[in-house]
């Protein structure tokens, strides 16, 4: 009888230990599964570049470079890009925040689903192309704005919404995830220093700016 009771108990602890090791693997398996780096498509983003080229050279503005901003991606990774059409590769890649919607200013809850909308109040960002031209003061960041003239449908009140391109001090300049970047009412913004570096190639770049931000 005590050599049953020894063997069921034995059987009992390498169960449990068996148990416990097995739920530490799938512990780490699903650790490891949420908390992946989603990575940039750089066969999307080349496709992009090269409809964004054609656009750029049919409404006249800049043919150097432009910028794409892909918002399929985690607000914590870099999803904003700046594309040299001569060297055909990306020449910058920063963090940009996105809008809030009914979620908590300057917070993250949006950070791998944000939405998107075109009317006023919505607090979202507008999806489509849009012209940066218009340099002028800003009360964020490094005080530098450019008003974004939406191109098409989806974006065509972002003047009267008053989205516009600034910086934020609340903007990392390295990538955040699993974190997301702080969210605000609409508007693309960057980091302060992202925005030093970015300010005089617009400001040299000769026509308009084309940005795209998709999803």
């Amino acid at each position: 009888m005590k050599y049953v009771f020894l063997l069921c108990a034995f059987t009992f602890i390498f169960s449990c230990s068996k148990e416990r090791k097995g739920n530490i693997v799938r512990e780490m398996v699903i650790s490891d599964e949420v908390e992946k780096k989603p990575e940039t498509d750089l066969l999307r983003l080349e496709a992009k570049a090269e409809e964004a080229l054609k656009f750029c050279q049919s409404q006249n503005l800049n043919s150097d470079f432009c910028i794409l901003i892909d918002m399929s991606l985690h607000s914590g990774v870099n999803r904003f890009f700046i594309w040299d059409f001569k060297k055909n590769t990306v020449s910058g890649k920063y963090l940009v925040g996105h809008g809030c919607g009914t979620h908590s200013w300057s917070k993250d809850d949006s950070r791998d689903n944000p939405g998107f909308s075109n009317d006023d109040g919505s607090h979202l960002s507008s999806l489509g192309k849009y012209k940066l031209q218009g340099r002028g003061y800003s009360d964020w960041g490094i005080h530098v704005k450019y008003l974004m003239h939406g191109l098409e449908e989806t974006n065509s009140n972002a003047l009267k919404r008053f989205i516009v391109f600034h910086s934020w001090d609340q903007m990392s300049d390295k990538e955040v995830f699993p974190k997301g970047s702080p969210e605000g009412w609409g508007c693309p913004t960057i980091s302060n220093n992202a925005m030093r570096e970015i300010d005089p190639v617009i400001q040299k770049a000769g026509k308009p700016v084309l940005m795209w931000i998709y999803n």
